[in-house]
C-alpha cells in the first residue's frame, strides 16, 4: 500500500471494510424542519390525555401496571416519568408483598410485570414471588405453559435477576425458552413474531427505539389496542425521527467536509451507524448537544481503533500513544501523515467541545473525557505490543486490558460531556472515573460480545488474540468451550450490572442509563455477527425502520 504525502512505501495489513451503505443520503436532511404547528397541537392534546389515563387508572391495580407497560414499550414514557416513578413508588412501599401475595398460582403475567417493571425502575423486589408457581423440587408448573402472556412476562422480568437467583430466574428462562418454541408452530404470524421477538431480543438487552419501533408494529395488529394511545405513539416516533434526521445531516457534512474517508480509506465509514449508537444510550430532544458530541467521540475511536488493529506499525504506534499522552500539537511534529491528520482534528475537536462547555462553566468535564481517551489508547497499545510480541495473555490479563478497550469506559464519560448541568455534575465524573462495578460489568459484556462475533474474522486477518484464543490457550479448551465460558461469563456480568443498579442508593439513575445503555448496544449489534463492521445486512433494515421511513396510521 502507498504511502501517505510520499513516505516509504510500508506492508500493512488491512480489513477491507466495504463502502458505508449509506452514502449522502441523510445530507437530503438539510432543510427538514420539525414538527408544524398542527403536530406540535395535536402531540400536546394527546399527551395530556395519555397524563390523565395514567393518573386515573386505579393505584395498585393490575391496569395500572399494564398501561405503564404499554406506555413504557411505545416509547413515550420519557413524557410521564414523574408519573411513574410515584405509581410504581406506591406500590412498593404500600404494602407490595400483601397486594401480590393476593395473587393465584395461575396469575403469571400481574406477578411477572410488577416485578420487573420494579426491578426496572431501580427498587429491590424478591424473585421469591415466582415460588408459587413451581413445585418442591423448583421445576415450573406445566398448567403455565398455555399461558403465552405469563411466559413472555416471566422470560422478561427473569432477565433483571441478579447473583443467587439461580433457581428460580435461570430455571424460569430454560422452561420458558423451551415451551415457547415448541409452541410457535401453533401460534398465528403475529403473535409468533412477538414470541420470536421477546426471545432474541428482552427489553433488558436491547436498543429502547429498537424496540419502540417494533412494537408499535405488534401493538397496531392488536385488535384490544388503544387507538389514542397507539396515534399519540406513532406521532411521537415520528416527531423525534424528524429531529434524529437533521442531527444525523449535519453530523454527515461534519464527517465529509473534514474528508475522513479520503484521508483514511483503511477505516470503516460507519458515520451512520455511529450516530445509531448514540441513539442507543438516549434518544430524547434534550439529549441532542450530547448525542452530537458522543458520535464525534465514537467517531474517533472507531478510527484509532482500525489504526492500532491493522494498518499502524509498532513504530508507529508508539509515536501515537506518546502524543495521545502528551495531548499537546507540538507532539504532531513527530507522526506520518495521516496520524498527524486524525491527531490535529482529535485536538481541535475537544478544544471546540471544550469553548462550548466553557459557555455554561462545565469546561472542568474535558479534562475527564481525555483522560479516558488516553486510557483507551494506552489499552490498544497493549493489545499492539502483544500481537507484535506473538503473546498470548492469560484470560486475567486480557480481561483486565479489555475493560478500557472495550471503549465503553471511555464513551460512558463522553455520554456525559453534553447533558445539562444538574445531570453531568462533577460528582457524576468523579464517579465514572473510579471505574465503578456497573461500568465494569458493562465493559467487559461489551469486549466478550464483539470477540464471540469477530474471532473468526480477526483470526483470518492474523489480529492479536481475543478472549476466545486466550481461553483455549490457557485451558486448552476447544472453540466451542470456550465460546460457552464466554457467554456464561457475559451472563454473570449482566447480574453483576443489575444487582449494581439495584445498589443506587445516592446515585441519581441518569448517571447509570447510559452505562447499561452501552451493554445494551453491544448485546443488540453483536447478537449474531459484527454488524457495526459488516453493516450491509440486518443492521441496515433495523437503522432504515428508526432513521428513515416514517410510521404510518
Amino acid at each position: 500500500m502507498a504511502g501517505f504525502g510520499g513516505e516509504a512505501e510500508i506492508t500493512r495489513r488491512s480489513d477491507n471494510h466495504h463502502p458505508t451503505v449509506w452514502g449522502d443520503h441523510f445530507l437530503a436532511y438539510a432543510h427538514l424542519s420539525g414538527a408544524n404547528e398542527w403536530e406540535e397541537k395535536e402531540h400536546e392534546d394527546l399527551k395530556e390525555e395519555v397524563r390523565k389515563m395514567l393518573v386515573m387508572s386505579p393505584s395498585k391495580s393490575l391496569q395500572k401496571l399494564d398501561l405503564i407497560n404499554i406506555i413504557q414499550l411505545l416509547g413515550v414514557a420519557y413524557h410521564f416519568e414523574n408519573e411513574i416513578e410515584e405509581s410504581l413508588n406506591n406500590i412498593y412501599i404500600n404494602g407490595y408483598e400483601e397486594w401480590i401475595g393476593e395473587f393465584g398460582e395461575s396469575d403469571l403475567h400481574p406477578v411477572a410485570l410488577s416485578f420487573r417493571l420494579l426491578r426496572q425502575q431501580g427498587y429491590y423486589v424478591s424473585s421469591d414471588v415466582f415460588k408459587k408457581f413451581t413445585d418442591d423440587q423448583g421445576i415450573y408448573n406445566k398448567v403455565l405453559i398455555t399461558d403465552i402472556q405469563g411466559l413472555l412476562s416471566l422470560y422478561e422480568a427473569a432477565h433483571f435477576r441478579v447473583e443467587g437467583e439461580e433457581e428460580i430466574l435461570d430455571e424460569a428462562m430454560k422452561f420458558i425458552a423451551t415451551h415457547l418454541k415448541l409452541m410457535l408452530p401453533k401460534l398465528n404470524d403475529s403473535l409468533a413474531m412477538q414470541v420470536n421477538n421477546t426471545l432474541k431480543y428482552p427489553i433488558n438487552r436491547t436498543m429502547a427505539r429498537v424496540a419502540t419501533r417494533k412494537y408499535i408494529s405488534f401493538y397496531q395488529e392488536d385488535k384490544s389496542c388503544d387507538q389514542m394511545l397507539l396515534n399519540f405513539a406513532i406521532l411521537d416516533f415520528n416527531i423525534l425521527q424528524k429531529m434524529h434526521k437533521r442531527e444525523l445531516c449535519d453530523i454527515t457534512r461534519w464527517w465529509k467536509e473534514l474528508g475522513f474517508q479520503q484521508t483514511l480509506p483503511f477505516t470503516r465509514d460507519r458515520i451512520t451507524e455511529l450516530y445509531f449508537w448514540s441513539l442507543g444510550v438516549y434518544f430524547e430532544p434534550q439529549y441532542k448537544v450530547a448525542r452530537n458530541i458522543l458520535t464525534k467521540v465514537l467517531c474517533f475511536i472507531s478510527i484509532t481503533d482500525d489504526i492500532y488493529d491493522t494498518y499502524g506499525t509498532l513504530h508507529e504506534l508508539t509515536l501515537f500513544t506518546n502524543a495521545i499522552e502528551r495531548w499537546n500539537i507540538d507532539a504532531s511534529e513527530s507522526l506520518p501523515s495521516y496520524m498527524k491528520f486524525v491527531y490535529v482534528v482529535l485536538l481541535d475537536f475537544y478544544s471546540e467541545v471544550e469553548r462550548e462547555l466553557t459557555k455554561k462553566n462545565n469546561s472542568f468535564r474535558v479534562k475527564y473525557s481525555i483522560d479516558a481517551m488516553k486510557k483507551l489508547v494506552r489499552s490498544y497499545f497493549e493489545e499492539a505490543k502483544w500481537y507484535n510480541g506473538n503473546k498470548v495473555p492469560t484470560m486475567e490479563e486480557y480481561v483486565k486490558n479489555g475493560i478500557p478497550s472495550s471503549s465503553t469506559p471511555c464513551l460512558a464519560i463522553a455520554s456525559l460531556l453534553g447533558m445539562g448541568n444538574n445531570e453531568a455534575t462533577k460528582e457524576a465524573f468523579d464517579w465514572i472515573a473510579t471505574e465503578p462495578p456497573i461500568l465494569v460489568a458493562s465493559s467487559i459484556i461489551a469486549r466478550l460480545l464483539n470477540d464471540i462475533v469477530s474471532h473468526e474474522r480477526e483470526l483470518e486477518r492474523g489480529d492479536v488474540a481475543s478472549g476466545i484464543e486466550c481461553y483455549m490457550n490457557e485451558y486448552g479448551a476447544t472453540k466451542e468451550e470456550a465460546y460457552l465460558e464466554m457467554k456464561k461469563i457475559i451472563e454473570n456480568k449482566w447480574k453483576d450490572l443489575n444487582r449494581e443498579y439495584l445498589k443506587r442508593i445516592n446515585l441519581p439513575r441518569i448517571w447509570l442509563m447510559p452505562v447499561i445503555n452501552l451493554a445494551r448496544i453491544a448485546e443488540f449489534v453483536y447478537k449474531d455477527e459484527d454488524a457495526y463492521t459488516v453493516s450491509k445486512n440486518n443492521l441496515r433494515v433495523i437503522i432504515s425502520m428508526v432513521l428513515v421511513d416514517p410510521i404510518t396510521i
